[in-house]
């Protein structure tokens, strides 16, 4: 009897097992495209091995690998990487990382994107996002140009796609072999799904409300033309909304009785967003073409700006693209144009941090960012994961991250629950003696006390191939998600708690 009750206890936990994965350092491909110190990596591998973890996620720049020319892919650096990771008996979660590496917060190397784009941009800088003031960003191209084909004949949707077809024969036998489960789709700035409104290296700082970005060539003639369309062929971009670094009651736009209020801000706002929702689908469309069969999961990552999140207009989520009012949902759109796509995870940010821990000047409310967000994913039905967006390696980092990971503590059926918690990241502090061992209790606590568990269908996690994407969802439908709904109820401390 107490076997047979072992056995359901342990499937019960089994259930509530969360895989973590750690992100690994920035640079460990060098621009000119060689794994650097590959015996250094071996050890950090096997080190974060020993602590059990699940796999490991690794950015695949765009700029190292496509890097000599059009269709000129080098991949060997990275086969090498993952044939590194499967030696040491771990997973990999690979972002196609199509954004440039620098000038986002914790960018310690500089990797831009190919030297052949950033020269169609000497002399059409309008492929690149622009402010009001006309100052561009060469982190990403714009969307605006996602279907133009001024690429030599290519659209930057084919580029995208091109790219992510190559990886796929490169790497299809390790896809085969179970060691790549995971492809995280670059969609903008820093790989997540937004407009670049935040720049540091324009001269942004925390918690400045950010800037539209949508004054480039290409943009602006589609606002144009939705204007024109709606009967307003008078309506212009905003010109009110301020600086990057201003307070939201400090702009006409998102003061009291704002431009965002009136049915010009609301029919701009509506735009701008959706047509960040239409970037994310084409291009996720394009990925599930390109590893249609494969048995791995596609990942779509939407950024945590938690500040001014508790303002009445949300500047800086409005500035970025999420059109998130307290009226109005700005996220669970995205997750149901995700759930079009067979198995499609929305991978959100700053799981581990709390209200209390930030400046009450700034408004922030991660916490109710957080619970919104992945109660949004799970009302449409999708799987979500996240990550933590600071380095942190402090028992309250950690137990905020595991009461993300499962909102009701360990439960019969093991739900709600993340599909899978991202570390942010490895680094010579967390092998630090003291960090390090805490850290093995986070992993233990995200594992629900189980050891590691090789067999994702142990855990509810059976890979089939990838299916081909469901119809496009009319915007009309998506746009029916904006309805605010209450979150799920979230427990106040987790149960499982790294400091017992």
């Amino acid at each position: 009897m107490e076997a047979q009750s072992a056995v359901t206890d342990k499937k019960k936990m089994l259930a509530n097992y969360v895989p973590i994965y750690v992100m690994l350092p920035l640079g460990i491909v060098s621009n000119d495209n060689v794994l650097l110190d590959k015996d250094g990596l071996k050890k950090q591998l096997l080190k974060l091995k020993e602590a059990g973890i699940d796999g490991v996620m690794s950015d695949v720049w765009w700029g190292i690998v496509e890097s000599p020319g059009p269709k000129q892919y080098d991949w060997s650096a990275y086969r090498s990487l993952v044939e590194l990771v499967k030696e040491c008996g771990l997973k990999l979660q690979a972002i196609m990382s199509f954004h440039q590496c620098g000038g986002n917060v914790g960018d310690e190397v500089y990797i831009p994107i190919p030297q052949w784009v950033l020269d169609i941009g000497e002399t059409d800088p309008d492929i690149f996002y622009t402010n009001r003031a006309g100052n561009r960003n060469k982190e990403y191209l714009t969307l605006g140009v996602d279907h133009q084909a001024i690429f030599n004949g290519r659209t930057a949707i084919q580029i995208y796609s091109d790219y992510m077809k190559s990886f796929r024969e490169v790497m299809s036998d390790l896809i085969e072999a179970g060691v790549i489960i995971d492809i995280e789709v670059g969609l903008g700035a820093a790989g997540e799904l937004r407009y670049p409104s935040y720049p540091q290296s324009q001269g942004w700082v925390f918690p400045g409300i950010g800037e539209f970005q949508c004054y480039d060539k290409y943009l602006k003639a589609a606002f144009k033309e939705a204007a024109t369309k709606a009967g307003h062929p008078e309506w212009e971009l905003p010109d009110n909304a301020g600086e990057y670094n201003d307070t939201p009651e400090s702009t006409e736009f998102f003061g009291i009785n704002g431009t965002y209020l009136t049915v010009k801000g609301k029919f701009f706002l509506t735009w701008y967003s959706n047509m960040l929702l239409c970037h994310g689908d084409d291009t996720l469309d394009e990925a599930n073409k390109a590893f249609l069969g494969c048995e791995l999961k596609l990942a779509a990552k939407v950024s945590g700006i938690h500040w001014w999140y508790k303002s009445d207009s949300h500047a800086a989520e409005l500035t970025a693209g999420y059109y998130n009012l307290n009226d109005r949902d700005g996220y669970r759109p995205i997750a149901r144009m995700l759930s079009r796509h067979d198995r499609a995870i929305l991978n959100f940010t700053c799981l581990e941090m709390r209200d209390s821990e930030q400046d009450a000047a700034a408004k922030s409310g991660p916490q109710e960012l957080v619970q919104q967000v992945l109660s949004g994913g799970w009302r449409e039905h999708i799987e979500v994961a996240g990550e933590n967006a600071l380095s942190r390696y402090d028992s309250d980092a950690y137990n905020q991250m595991l009461l993300n990971a499962r909102p009701n503590g360990v439960t019969e059926e093991g739900r709600p629950q993340m599909h899978t918690v991202t570390y942010l990241r490895s680094s010579d502090d967390l092998f630090e003696e003291e960090n390090f061992e805490l850290f093995k209790i986070f992993v233990k606590k995200m594992h629900a006390d189980q050891e590691y568990c090789s067999d994702p269908k142990m855990y509810g996690q059976e890979l089939g191939p990838l299916q081909r994407s469901k119809p496009k969802i009319p915007i009309d439908d998506l746009l029916d998600a904006t309805e605010r709904l209450e979150p799920f109820p979230w427990d106040e401390e987790t149960d499982m708690k790294v400091d017992g």
